[in-house]
């Protein structure tokens, strides 16, 4: 006889598959000080020694292969700000899993420090580019750098060096209650830079984000309307991410293979400090300290292998808070067969409790996106 499933165990199986992406933190450090950035130490110099991406790749390469390379996504701070030498010893150890394609490289980047140079560097190992953009100038006033100056300008000169040196790239924006009200304007925008997608964050509390007055409901149902009735009148343009997600969504049910969708399972997003700290569920809850969950790490790949660290996720304490929170999302929730719980950072940082169930970004990023389509298939079956 086998003996039953610890409960935990079988519950955290029940809703995260393995890691299709890792989060990898290579600096703290930002160039740019963001008004609403949420990192608390994106002025300190922490870089990622080589012994952590080494450890890392090594991880890595114990998982299973499903045929589908796992996303290994390099994020803040600033991760070119490392330099070039130092990011391609950070690479180096990956290169023979990148080749096998098990691996596959992503830097998300606010493109002020992209050169001729890092563009051959990028090319060399195959990096897919994000570029954090939100708009034209004057919707990307809030992208500042230290000494408080527009990086309008500058972020515009790595994305052109991009184009020429025919590196594709995607664009994410933070949807501030300015951007909110000009949809199209940002689209347009956005279009032009020749990007192949788009993705919208509508502005969140979380981390050091805490005293802005993010969009509302009802300000992100219109943003929605008027972004989806856009993209559907403009097909050659970008890929817009969540009209994607929702459209997925939809053309799998409608063409009856809704345990397809029902099949997919939540990724615990493993995210690397620099020093090796793992945190799960959430980027946004590395560094920091909750009286309730301690500093959210699950451990240390210098230490013990990711694998492990993975192995006793259902024996954290957040990590079944939030267990219990999609249970009360899915009983309670008539959104959730779309959305599948959001996000666990929002969470804590909007409510205090991973046990809690909707918040702001549930309302602004997910429900306001369906409301709107409906109401668009409303007022179409009804004209």
């Amino acid at each position: 006889m086998h003996s039953r499933p610890f409960p935990w165990r079988a519950r955290y199986q029940q809703r995260f598959a393995a890691p299709q992406t890792v989060v990898v933190q290579p600096t703290t450090w930002c160039n740019l000080d963001c008004r609403y950035c949420y990192l608390p130490f994106r002025k300190l110099k922490h870089q990622m020694p080589p012994e952590v991406a080494a450890a890392l790749a090594q991880a890595v390469a114990q998982f299973d292969d499903s045929g589908r390379p796992i996303g290994i996504v390099w994020h803040g701070g600033e991760p070119l700000a490392v330099g070039r030498q130092k990011f391609a010893a950070l690479l180096a150890p990956f290169e023979a899993l990148r080749r096998a394609g098990r691996v596959h490289h992503y830097v998300q980047t606010n493109a002020t420090l992209i050169t001729e140079t890092w563009c051959d560097l990028l090319a060399a190992y195959d990096v897919r580019v994000g570029v954090s953009i939100d708009g034209p100038a004057a919707l990307n006033a809030e992208r500042v750098d230290l000494r408080g100056k527009p990086a309008s300008d500058r972020i515009l000169r790595g994305i052109s060096q991009l184009r020429e040196h025919g590196i594709p790239f995607s664009v994410i924006s933070v949807v501030s209650t300015l951007g909110i009200a000009m949809p199209e304007k940002l689209l347009e925008f956005l279009t032009s830079l020749g990007g192949h997608s788009v993705g919208f964050n509508i502005e969140e509390i979380e981390g050091a984000n805490t005293d802005r007055q993010p969009p509302t409901a009802s300000q992100a149902e219109e943003f929605w309307r008027r972004t989806l009735t856009w993209a559907r009148e403009h097909p050659d343009a970008p890929a817009v991410r969540e009209v994607e997600r929702l459209a997925e969504y939809l053309q799998l049910i409608r063409s009856g293979r809704r345990a397809e969708w029902d099949r997919r399972r939540l990724d615990p997003i493993p995210t690397i400090s620099w020093k090796g700290d793992v945190v799960l569920l959430s980027p946004e809850l590395a560094d920091t300290a909750a009286p309730e969950y301690g500093d959210f790490v699950a451990g240390n790949i210098l230490d013990r292998a990711l694998p492990e660290i993975l192995h006793d996720a259902h024996r954290l304490c957040y990590v079944r808070d939030f267990l219990t929170g999609l249970d009360r999302c899915q009983a309670e929730c008539e959104f959730f067969d779309f959305c599948r719980g959001a996000q666990a950072a929002n969470r804590y940082f909007e409510n205090g409790d991973l046990t809690t169930t909707e918040t702001n970004y549930c309302q602004v990023s997910r429900q306001a996106l369906v409301t709107a389509l409906s109401t668009l298939a409303t007022k179409e079956a009804g004209a």
